[in-house]
């Protein structure tokens, strides 16, 4: 029998016996979790949020240093941005963008637009991430068909590299085991090397990977590929950041081949890495942008694709339409959060303070590296990413078993238990990533870094036990 909405408040606090907890284990299919692990464990159930902070059923304090999943960017418990979002339904709660328009979309368009940087001034709402990397890689596609070249439908993505999971963002998507349940893929995903030179030789060329992206062009001919989707700094695999040069190498590869550059900014864009977006940071100019969380700062969902005006052109004349949409792409409601989101970001000059702290910020995950199993950290912005190896001297790696056991069997359950979200990762190397609020600081950072000593010195005594 299922849970009233009643019998779920009356339910709340009173833990692994509440109707929450118990409707949760009941109806509730979460994300990318092991279901059966809270079949003896209680859900973590976070019911409130204020500032870089959320507070559980039991009424429990964590520092969200993860933004919830890189998302919260402005921080929890802005009322203005619900007060817009009411307004807005006042006004209108939701018409289409299927030949119609309204205001809200109008005005955020021309807002990104002007944020953007060179001619990335066409704007093209989603729901979502997956969407908007979706939403991208059809549009280069049919884009190329609209000038005769049909025959372009591959993508070069980097491996370990995500871009979401829907079936098309799953084909640019790096990471084997999220691609393996649901092969066979749509064609065309290929890969080509990251930028992590953490284990690569000394006298590599810097450049190395980015070259590595036009053999791939030269090994699938130049006139089967669409386009090159890469994120600023690569998420999976733990904050992959580029080598001086290296966007400017892409860039002049995918001109060279005609091959449409995307820039994936659904995390690195809204000044997660300082600036409005990631490749304003690097010194590149995309043909596509893709976004999404930090838009609204996830207290509604939206993301976008931003083409330049080349892309768009094709589709602006005659007869000809970009044939793709989303029911609630450019929502009303969700227009309105985001334009009151922005508003937050100018008034307070959030990338300004993301770039006066970002050092502060790195200086205490650099802190870390006495501690045995803190192999590398790297990052930019509030963007930060710990690699953990059980030998720093010959960086050696964890096996899968070990992983398990040190991500999953340990640190996940005992950083949340100190008080602290972030991710414990591994798909990639083992990593532990930061990606506070945009407002978090030095008090935040002080937290930070003494939960991560704390827990890390266990970790590693632990590891050096089991040697």
């Amino acid at each position: 029998m299922a849970t009233t909405p009643q019998e779920a408040i009356d339910g709340q606090g009173t833990g692994a016996g509440g109707a929450l907890q118990e409707a949760a284990k009941r109806h509730l299919w979460m994300h990318f979790t092991r279901m059966s692990s809270y079949r003896d464990a209680e859900v973590p159930i976070i019911v409130r949020g204020d500032g870089c902070y959320v507070y559980d059923e039991a009424g429990k304090r964590y520092l969200d240093g993860l933004s919830a999943l890189f998302c919260v960017n402005a921080g929890h418990g802005r009322t203005e941005i619900g007060e817009a979002m009411a307004a807005q339904v006042s006004e209108l709660g939701f018409y289409t963008n299927w030949s119609y328009a309204h205001p809200r979309a109008i005005e955020l368009a021309e807002r990104i637009a002007g944020y953007a940087p060179g001619d990335l001034e066409r704007v093209f709402f989603t729901s979502g991430g997956s969407e908007s990397v979706e939403s991208a890689l059809k549009l280069c596609r049919i884009y190329h068909r609209h000038n005769g070249e049909g025959g372009r439908y591959k993508v070069i993505a980097r491996e370990i590299a995500y871009h979401g999971t829907t079936m098309g963002a799953l084909t640019a998507t790096g990471i084997p085991d999220l691609r393996a349940p649901f092969e066979p893929l749509n064609p065309g995903g290929r890969h080509a090397p990251n930028t992590n030179s953490y284990r690569w030789p000394a006298d590599r060329d810097p450049l190395w990977a980015a070259d590595q992206i036009e053999e791939r062009i030269l090994f699938e001919g130049p006139e089967t590929v669409s386009a090159v989707i890469l994120e600023p700094v690569q998420n999976a695999g733990g904050c992959f950041t580029p080598q001086d040069g290296y966007w400017q190498r892409v860039r002049e590869i995918c001109d060279r081949y005609g091959v449409l550059l995307i820039s994936d900014e659904v995390i690195c864009s809204w000044g997660r890495l300082g600036h409005w977006f990631g490749c304003e940071r690097y010194g590149y100019q995309p043909d596509i942008v893709t976004t999404a969380k930090g838009l609204t700062s996830a207290y509604s969902p939206m993301g976008a694709v931003i083409a330049s005006a080349k892309v768009a052109a094709p589709f602006l004349e005659g007869t000809s339409m970009f044939t793709h949409g989303f029911t609630f792409g450019g929502h009303p409601v969700s227009a309105a959060a985001a334009l009151a989101n922005l508003d937050i970001f100018e008034r307070e000059d959030l990338c300004g303070h993301v770039r006066a702290k970002e050092g502060e910020l790195r200086q205490t995950l650099e802190d870390l590296r006495d501690i045995p199993i803190v192999g590398d950290v790297r990052g930019a912005g509030f963007f930060h990413a710990i690699e953990l190896v059980k030998d720093r001297d010959t960086k050696e790696t964890f096996d899968d078993d070990e992983s398990e056991w040190l991500l999953r069997g340990f640190l996940s359950g005992a950083l949340y238990e100190n008080g602290l979200i972030c991710r414990a990762d591994d798909r990639g190397d083992p990593v532990i990533q930061l990606s506070p609020p945009l407002i978090a600081d030095s008090e935040q950072f002080a937290e930070i870094g003494a939960t991560l000593r704390k827990v890390l010195t266990e970790a590693a005594d632990r590891v050096a036990a089991e040697r």
